[in-house]
């Protein structure tokens, strides 16, 4: 059914970093509003979507996204107003002719995904039908494919999340061991809880950092992940049976590509090969029940990539995020190489919806897992949530267990478990980990 764009309006809003983003509102013509925002990272991968910034330095540093605006209200909305589109995809197929670049340059990917996602949840009020079963449908799956995603919370910040001195970026719990997803939302929360307790047991700072996870100034990783472990065990929780350890490295935060090493700042661990860094993930993995790592190497380092790959990858989920940049062409070529073995998907690295599930299906299709990505500038915007239920994809990472914009996802997963189980028709908790 054709559904006709009658209203379509963008404006300037703050993300949970109080930075300038996008809002987009679109009306069809049956009366149905959308509304989506579009979040924005801070460890950006060189080959993402561009992000149009006004560089205007005497409003917001530089950062304001009035041009951005301007071509939703102006250029996007002449081509767009009064125009029929029979779904997602051709709509999202026009505005990227519309644009007519490889990295979305001319009209920004934030502008782009901005309207994208805002018509989505458009037809989604026009349908009466929840987002998720939209996006499941649009990926050509079924119902019998929704799943509620193990999440990976990002419970202690290091790297460009946080002034911290550590280089690894992301230190996460995986509750992976449990029925239903609200008791390992539950679990997650009782361990972030006891991490609180105990860093301010020990006089450690329990500020948090841009995804809500503590930010300590610890001696090393490992005793972060010490911290951790400790906080699941006086939880009650099994390690390594019910609750998890996963990484995000962003290892390209610190890779000197002058010389081609890998830069940690304490004495014992500067100046590293990729081949000595693999060694270290090996011994991680053998002290820690560790199930997954995130852009373990630098985004363009695709030699000792395929090293870590087939040492590790057997017995370890390898994320590619900065590799990936949930675009198909660099999905392809990992394919080939035997490189990872799971993409990280954040919406707007490659800037629409159908981009997006394109390079899911892609990964699924050879046997690559995905998870569903928030960004570290976020906003209250939910629609991950639903992709990353409707995808059935198994895996979700927005954040800690604090700050607004992060339990957002979480409460919007908690009712759409709920309503589901009201309807008689319960989603299945997905434990991607099960051993």
């Amino acid at each position: 059914m054709a559904t006709v764009i009658s209203t379509l309006h963008g404006r300037e809003v703050l993300d949970s970093r109080g930075t300038p983003t996008l809002e987009v509102e679109i009306e069809l013509s049956d009366g149905s509003l959308g509304r989506a925002m579009v979040p924005s990272g801070a460890s950006k991968g060189e080959h993402e979507a561009l992000e149009l910034r006004d560089a205007d330095p005497k409003r917001f540093l530089g950062k304001g996204v009035l041009q951005a605006v301007r071509n939703v209200n102006e250029n996007i909305s002449k081509a767009l107003l009064q125009k029929s589109f029979s779904d997602l995809k051709s709509l999202d197929d026009c505005l990227i002719e519309i644009d007519g670049t490889e990295q979305k340059k001319k009209l920004g990917a934030n502008t782009i995904l901005g309207v994208s996602l805002a018509f989505a949840h458009a037809l989604a009020r026009s349908q009466k039908r929840d987002l998720y079963l939209i996006f499941n449908e649009l990926m050509g799956l079924r119902e019998s494919n929704l799943s509620m995603p193990t999440p990976l919370m990002n419970i202690l910040n290091g790297g460009v999340h946080a002034n911290n001195g550590l280089e690894i970026q992301e230190f996460m719990i995986v509750p992976h061991g449990f029925s239903t997803f609200s008791d390992a939302l539950r679990a997650g929360t009782e361990v972030f809880m006891h991490l609180k307790a105990k860093l301010h047991d020990q006089a450690y700072s329990t500020a948090v950092g841009d995804e809500g996870g503590f930010a300590p100034s610890l001696e090393s990783n490992e005793m972060a992940l010490e911290l951790i472990c400790e906080a699941i065990e006086k939880s009650g929780y099994q390690l390594g049976t019910q609750i998890s350890l996963a990484l995000d490295v962003a290892s390209s935060s610190f890779f000197n590509r002058e010389t081609e090493q890998y830069d940690f700042r304490w004495k014992q661990m500067r100046h590293l090969s990729g081949e000595v860094l693999i060694e270290f993930y090996k011994h991680l993995k053998a002290k820690y029940p560790l199930v997954s790592i995130e852009d373990g190497l630098d985004e363009n380092d695709w030699g000792t990539w395929k090293k870590l790959t087939h040492e590790l990858g057997p017995s370890t989920q390898l994320v590619g995020d900065d590799l990936f940049v949930t675009q198909k062409k660099y999905v392809e070529r990992g394919i080939k190489e035997k490189v990872a073995n799971a993409i990280l998907i954040k919406v707007n690295q490659v800037g629409t919806l159908s981009e997006t599930m394109d390079t899911m299906n892609l990964g699924s299709k050879h046997h690559y897992r995905s998870v569903v990505s928030h960004r570290s500038g976020e906003t209250e915007d939910v629609t991950i949530a639903h992709l990353a239920v409707g995808s059935g994809c198994g895996q979700i990472k927005t954040g800690s267990l604090s700050r607004g914009e992060r339990t957002a996802k979480y409460n919007e997963l908690l009712r759409i478990e709920e309503k589901a189980f009201r309807r008689g028709r319960p989603i299945r908790f997905e434990n991607a980990f099960r051993a």
